[in-house]
């Protein structure tokens, strides 16, 4: 049997937080119904698909980039990096990795990219789902930490009300400083 990885990072737009991937393994003796961009499902089937995700997967593991790592190598090599994190954490070995997007990560297995792959391949819809389930998460947990930018609503995306606490109140530790509408207010900090 070939054992083929999905693989879909989340937080590549946001100002704020870490660069999330999951890679996915699904056994095609147990098939998973609905599963489709995480973008195009409601958080309520997202959180369903997660736990079924975990029940009827071979395998599946996550990978991240960090705010520092982001700022030093950039969105896209940190995007890169924690989605090789995430197959090199996989329990059982690939074969093969398909990556959503137009770019692949450096692996020592081949890889395919698929652009709209998470809409269209079933394991990257699986590990997007899983990746935005994770982050978004993390955002709720560390809105507690930092309750003046609304990361419980917008997840650190840059939306006029985060852009606004921006300005109010300059960045937290969780902002990546290397994007523009963060640059505009080291000067509050």
């Amino acid at each position: 049997m070939k054992w083929i990885a999905g693989v879909d990072e989340v937080g590549r737009g946001p100002l704020a937080g870490a660069v999330v991937t999951a890679a996915v393994i699904l056994d095609p003796n147990h098939p998973i119904d609905g599963l489709n961009d995480s973008k195009k499902l409601s958080a309520k089937q997202r959180e369903k698909l997660v736990i079924e995700i975990e029940q009827k997967a071979l395998a599946f593991a996550y990978g991240r980039a960090e705010v520092e790592e982001i700022d030093q190598i950039n969105i896209l090599q940190a995007s890169l990096l924690a989605m090789k994190r995430a197959v090199e954490s996989l329990p059982i070995a690939a074969h093969e990795a398909w990556v959503d997007g137009n770019k692949a990560p450096s692996l020592s297995i081949p890889v395919r990219t698929f652009i709209k792959g998470d809409a269209t391949v079933p394991a990257i819809a699986a590990a997007s789902i899983l990746a935005k389930v994770a982050r978004d998460s993390e955002m709720l947990r560390l809105h507690q930490q930092y309750p003046d930018y609304g990361f419980d609503k917008h997840k650190g995306y840059p939306t006029a009300a985060h852009v606004a606490a921006l300005q109010k109140f300059g960045p937290c530790p969780l902002h990546r400083r290397s994007f523009g509408p963060v640059q505009a207010t080291l000067s509050f900090a």
